[in-house]
């Protein structure tokens, strides 16, 4: 379940306790008149069941309070109350299955800042991949792709595109230039200096190398293995199901063809270095849209529940106000 905290100016908070009482999936409704500062307000806390949050939300929003007032969302690890029991099985659907978009929209948007850590870690994984790809070690490029940061990004620009999001996309798609164009810059100098200090050999042949030739390397198998990246880390992100996640970073040799990238340049293998940047335009552009396509899906399930959520009261303030203009024998 979801915990509501809202603040709502006073002369919203009756609209704003109706609003909450009209669904069955919302239990442990709790009014604190005059109670909140900054903004000023009642406070009004509620659980909601996870399948209903987002609707439930979106009515709130319609009364301004994200405007005028405040909506906070704390996720309940767990419950002790058949109130809260009854509220789960009135919402539609599975908890499991559930989209909070306020929340994906909240994580996507933290994780796709362009800050220095995010670029230190892109920079760690892309010369951990670089040393995997030198010592052909399985070991280091699969470290090389838990440690690489870019699926924030990566899932930020999906949200964006199915949310119609500009200034999230900017920053993703900015985030991702900016980081990759760094590690592969950064690749390319540490091949150069090792080369020159002796700790990486003149005579090293990529094509030698089974990891630099698969990476550089892209076929139908590359979009195919990055599309289902994309589903199931977008499933992770937007279902809550984050262990999955590891999974999805480790299939996707993003990381790796960017340092590939690197390495192929400061050797002067031009053809290992343009496959390389295929293999990572096709991983980046299948993860896209495949992360897309599941967002969409679940936007159109959410918006149908909306309408139909709006034609029913639509119908319910009709019934009645037919019962009240009929005339009592």
């Amino acid at each position: 379940m979801i915990h509501l905290r809202i603040v709502a100016p006073e002369h919203k908070a009756r609209a704003t306790l109706e609003a909450l009482a009209s669904s069955d999936a919302v239990c442990n409704i709790i009014h604190l008149p005059h109670s909140a500062r900054r903004p000023d307000g009642d406070l009004i806390l509620a659980d909601v069941a996870r399948e209903d949050a987002s609707m439930v939300i979106a009515d709130l929003r319609g009364l301004g309070l994200d405007r005028d007032g405040s909506i906070a969302l704390v996720e309940i690890d767990s419950h002790i109350s058949a109130h809260a029991e009854a509220a789960i099985r009135n919402a539609k659907g599975l908890p499991s299955d559930a989209v909070v978009w306020e929340e994906v929209e909240e994580r996507t948007s933290e994780q796709v800042e362009l800050s220095a850590v995010f670029v230190v870690f892109m920079v760690v994984a892309a010369l951990l991949a670089a040393m995997g790809i030198y010592q052909n070690s399985a070991i280091l490029i699969v470290g090389a792709m838990v440690v690489g940061p870019e699926f924030g990004p990566l899932a930020g620009l999906c949200v964006a595109l199915v949310q119609r999001h500009v200034g999230l996309a900017r920053r993703s798609a900015r985030a991702l230039i900016v980081g990759f164009a760094v590690a592969i810059a950064t690749v390319y100098v540490t091949t150069r200096v090792f080369r020159a200090v002796g700790l990486f050999d003149d005579d090293f042949s990529l094509e030698n190398h089974s990891f630099a030739n698969l990476i550089s390397s892209p076929d139908f198998f590359t979009f195919f293995v990055a599309a289902c990246a994309g589903v199931a880390g977008m499933l992770s992100l937007s279902t809550a199901k984050s262990g999955a996640l590891i999974g999805v970073l480790i299939s996707v040799t993003t990381i790796p063809a960017a340092a590939n990238v690197g390495v192929a340049a400061a050797y002067e293998d031009w053809d290992i270095c343009v496959g390389s940047l295929e293999q990572l335009g096709i991983n980046l552009g299948s993860i896209v849209l495949s992360g897309v396509i599941v967002l969409w899906l679940q936007r159109i399930h959410y918006v149908r529940r909306r309408h139909k959520q709006r034609a029913e009261r639509g119908l319910t303030r009709t019934s009645r106000a037919t019962t009240r203009s009929r005339p009592s024998s």
